[in-house]
């Protein structure tokens, strides 16, 4: 079993004690991570900050991979998903104290290759080895 990083629960622990203080915590996020939705309308220079308070969000989960909630932008209800990598920062609107995160710490994963629809249906292409791993690859010719 793969053991989960100290961010989530460092995400969890600061987001308790802003909470318990009555301020309210303020989440700055890496919008341009893969796997993030946020509400694109609201991303400035590939960041978002969102307000993860009680009264402004629904359904908060603080997972081990993500955090997910459900709140209004623009007056229009929306599901945010953060992955955890993507969590730049949690801290207090009110004085600006919390915790910042190095964000080199993770490496975004390689993005799924995008299926390609042929004359027979859709393909999803797998990666393909480089240099001397190559093998050679097989192939079809149509002989008349």
């Amino acid at each position: 079993m793969a053991l989960t990083g100290t961010r989530p629960y460092f995400i969890r622990a600061i987001h308790e004690w802003i909470v318990d203080r009555r301020w309210t915590p303020y989440l700055l996020v890496n919008a341009e991570w893969p796997g993030a939705e946020v509400p694109r309308g609201f991303v400035e220079d590939g960041k978002i900050v969102l307000n993860i308070s009680p009264s402004a969000v629904r359904d908060l989960l603080l997972g081990n991979d993500e955090l997910s909630f459900s709140a209004r932008f623009g007056g229009q209800p929306q599901w945010v998903k953060v992955p955890i990598p993507a969590v730049l920062g949690i801290y207090a609107r009110e004085n600006g104290e919390g915790l910042f995160f190095d964000a080199d710490e993770y490496t975004p994963p390689e993005p799924e290759p995008e299926p390609v629809t042929t004359g027979v249906g859709t393909v999803t292409p797998i990666g393909r080895a480089s240099g001397a791993d190559r093998k050679p690859r097989p192939s079809l010719r149509v002989v008349k």
